[in-house]
């Protein structure tokens, strides 16, 4: 079929260029199957092919998984000043499926970290068990494993306290250090005198001095694992629920990272949120929309020096604020400012 000239003949080739463009990027088409539907050679194919090109009426994007996950970690570094972001592709945004992601990519970061004489720790909680999970043997020398908050629970649900702290120590071969108590006492007097036991000052000691503290956030759902455990009373829960948007070793946090009801606070067994920002790695595991004003906070407070989450979190987190975030963000900067 030959082609005419003159300004009709350049209509009808711009048209047949897009019609072949059509047929082969949208139709999946051969070269040689456009040229036996439109009566055309071959060569004329590859032709009008490349004119589509060059005129713009096709134009190819290449996605790289691997460049795209780089961009998007280097900002949330930038968006939250967190020295190290890693962020896992996940198949589809589920919570339960996100975390086998991020449990796996977070043991596999922890294997290229640790080494003789590290000191871990560790809390408890699905996620913490699902990173224990995923652990790839590797024996360790003069190291050793501590729980970063009390695990001790009566209630018929699983913290995976014990669970945690024993993977980790087997798979690293070497001693753990359980801390034998409920994460929240009664009262403020009975914390102070076990704390002042010298077993339990000694376990918290080397918590202290852990150089790696590897930790989740939790949500303040009524369904959270903390509030099925029973460690709180309703009166506690409703507070919580209604100024906190998670917890960090069970203590839990505003919207701004700072700790809410400091009597419930003064109550929890474990580390202190300061001594996180003082570790050589204070590595935060956690994706899913329900953690998403958790992450926030964590990251506002400064706890984590490493984020390890997925693709989808990272994208919520790098969305622009509302107006309302943006003016609450502003009115505490001020206020912090003039005390």
């Amino acid at each position: 079929m030959a082609l005419r000239t003159g300004s009709n003949a350049n209509k009808e080739r711009e048209r047949m260029a897009i019609n072949v463009a059509k047929l082969y990027y949208q139709m999946d088409y051969s070269q040689l199957k456009i040229a036996q539907e439109l009566g055309i050679s071959r060569p004329s194919v590859s032709r009008l092919l490349q004119h589509a090109k060059d005129n713009g009426y096709v134009r190819i994007q290449i996605f790289d998984p691997i460049e795209d996950m780089t961009v998007m970690e280097e900002r949330v570094q930038e968006r939250f000043n967190i020295p190290v972001v890693k962020i896992v592709s996940a198949t589809v945004n589920d919570e339960q499926e996100i975390k086998k992601y991020i449990s796996k990519k977070a043991a596999e970061y922890l294997d290229s970290i640790v080494s003789d004489g590290d000191v871990i720790g560790v809390g408890w909680g699905t996620t913490m068990y699902q990173v224990s999970n995923s652990l790839t043997p590797k024996p360790l020398r003069n190291s050793q494993v501590v729980q970063l908050e009390g695990g001790v629970t009566y209630s018929r649900w699983r913290n995976y306290a014990r669970d945690v702290l024993e993977n980790f120590a087997n798979n690293f071969s070497t001693n753990s250090m359980y801390l034998p108590l409920p994460v929240v006492f009664d009262t403020k007097e009975l914390k102070r005198m076990v704390d002042n036991d010298r077993h339990i000052k000694h376990i918290l000691d080397v918590g202290k001095q852990a150089n790696i503290a590897m930790f989740s956030v939790g949500t303040v759902r009524a369904e959270a694992l903390f509030f099925r455990l029973g460690y709180t009373s309703e009166e506690d829960n409703f507070k919580l629920q209604k100024e906190a948007v998670g917890d960090i070793y069970s203590r839990f946090i505003d919207t701004y990272g700072n700790i809410c009801h400091p009597e419930l606070d003064q109550r929890t067994v474990g580390i202190d949120l300061e001594e996180l920002k003082k570790k050589e790695y204070s590595i935060l595991v956690a994706g899913g929309e329900a953690k998403l004003p958790a992450i926030k906070a964590a990251l506002r407070g400064g706890y984590a020096n490493v984020l390890i989450t997925d693709q989808f979190t990272a994208r919520a987190l790098l969305m622009r604020r509302t107006l309302e975030s943006y003016r609450e963000e502003k009115a505490y900067e001020k206020i912090k400012n003039n005390l």
